[in-house]
């Protein structure tokens, strides 16, 4: 059998150890052939495609990024698209096709899989960790960690001026690394899409902080909102998914901070350096066995599915599941980081 194996939507740690373990497996256990596809759905559209063996994983775990290169490319938004990777899996001679991304990624799989009939496994990865049929997926782990390393680097400095520094995280619908990385690393204030929040009461916790002869760290997920306004863009381009460009929040915040309080306030947006690096211990764990168990859903057949993370097992779920909702922040959870806001 030849297997083919893409990386699409935006990098994360985690995604060689993925292509490390299915290859690892799949040559080792089930002697399968691979070929990988270059830059995500782009790679089957233009049948771009590189050799995948042993050899060519080894070395690969710790390295952050993907050895197959990664892009936003929909392919359902191609002319002709469908027809396209069609033909061209057919050339490479491909029996099963595995899929590593996020939402959108795993959204064409889910769609290929089950309106045309094509052989698909996903594997779920978005440093977000907004899927609602895994518990978590990998990058999300490395993403905290960096996340809370600069909020712990941070408070030196808002300390040794006396400033408010605001701190602008990823997340466009879902606020898990603010609320994971915020509460480690002991934000006053962390702000997530899911709760449109107060500016009046944000400047409540800020002076009080101040009060208390302390700086405050404001945690802030790009996609948060306030009351009464509007999502914050970089501008009004968008995506092959119709995703606009966030951006823009944190600065903003900080503004509003300093004029309604008279406290200096400064901004840092992590952005793409949440991506970057190498994985952590846990990442690279969750990634490999994905990456074992998505070759075990190719050797036995079962397509249009998504390895999922559900406590330390690892389960398999139909795709059209796994992507039909975002999975957001409970607001149970949020509530619990109340205690420490202000």
């Amino acid at each position: 059998m030849r297997v083919g194996v893409l990386t699409g939507g935006g990098d994360c740690p985690g995604l060689n150890a993925v292509i490390r373990g299915v290859v690892r497996k799949g040559a080792q256990e089930y002697g399968y052939d691979f070929v990988g596809f270059r830059d995500g759905w782009r790679g089957p559209l233009e049948n771009d495609t590189v050799r995948l063996d042993i050899p060519a994983v080894r070395g690969i775990l710790p390295r952050g990024g993907t050895i197959l290169g990664s892009s936003r490319t929909n392919p359902l938004k191609v002319s002709d698209g469908i027809r396209r990777i069609k033909d061209n899996l057919a050339k490479q001679e491909i029996q099963a096709l595995i899929a590593i991304g996020g939402e959108d990624t795993l959204g064409v799989a889910a769609r290929l899989s089950d309106e045309y009939g094509m052989p698909c496994v996903g594997v779920p990865k978005t440093i977000d960790n907004d899927l609602s049929a895994t518990d978590y997926t990998f990058g999300f782990d490395t993403a905290v960690n960096i996340a809370t390393e600069a909020i712990d680097r941070l408070h030196t400095t808002a300390e040794s001026h006396r400033r408010v520094l605001v701190v602008e995280v990823m997340g466009r619908h879902a606020g898990w690394i603010a609320l994971h990385s915020g509460l480690a690393g002991g934000a006053n204030v962390i702000l997530i899409p899911e709760q449109r929040f107060d500016l009046d009461q944000v400047c409540q916790w800020v002076t009080s902080r101040f009060e208390d002869s302390y700086a405050p760290i404001v945690v802030v997920a790009e996609g948060a909102m306030p009351k009464d306004g509007q999502m914050v863009l970089k501008d009004d381009s968008r995506d092959s998914f119709g995703h606009v460009r966030l951006s823009g929040v944190g600065e903003w915040l900080a503004k509003e901070i300093e004029k309604r309080t008279g406290k200096e306030a400064r901004t840092t947006v992590l952005g793409h350096v949440q991506r970057g690096g190498t994985p952590s211990a846990f990442d690279r764990w969750l990634a490999t066995r994905f990456g074992l168990h998505a070759i075990d859903c190719v050797h036995e057949g079962d397509f249009g599915r998504m390895v999922a993370l559900r406590g330390t097992d690892i389960v398999r779920v139909p795709l059209t599941e796994a992507t039909a909702r975002l999975k957001t922040v409970d607001p149970r959870l949020y509530q619990e980081a109340g205690v420490f806001f202000g």
